[in-house]
């Protein structure tokens, strides 16, 4: 078994126009993909926040409302900043999978240059 020295990886995009890269109508959609997302989910979660605060600064007595036991609506509300947290990385990282990942795996293919690291059989070195 013969080992092969390692390949420094600003070896293999050393030839890359990122600058033309960037300007492409294929990075241009990747762009326009992950904004048209993130920025109303991010924007939607901002307001939510902002409403959660905002109440309880200003409607104190809205948050003393006693849901089950000794759980006030407070408590309930605050739980769900937590629990929407957690929907918006699933949502993300799903639509990530469908939509982004093939879009920016595409671009990638097209950029880098198309040799064999020595080595390296199928991403696996022997």
């Amino acid at each position: 078994m013969s080992h092969q020295p390692p390949v420094d990886a600003d070896d293999l995009v050393s030839g890359v126009d990122f600058p033309a890269a960037q300007r492409s109508p294929e990075f241009q959609e990747l762009r326009r993909t992950h904004r048209g997302f993130v920025f109303p989910l991010a924007v939607a979660f901002l307001v939510w926040y902002l409403l959660y605060v905002v109440l309880a600064m200003y409607v104190p007595q809205l948050f003393a409302i006693q849901v089950v036991g000794n759980m006030n609506l407070g408590v309930v509300l605050g739980l769900l900043q937590f629990v929407t947290t957690f929907a918006i990385t699933g949502a993300y990282v799903s639509f990530a999978n469908r939509k982004l990942d093939p879009k920016a795996t595409a671009i990638r293919e097209r950029l880098e240059p198309q040799t064999q690291i020595p080595g390296d059989v199928h991403g696996q070195e022997n």
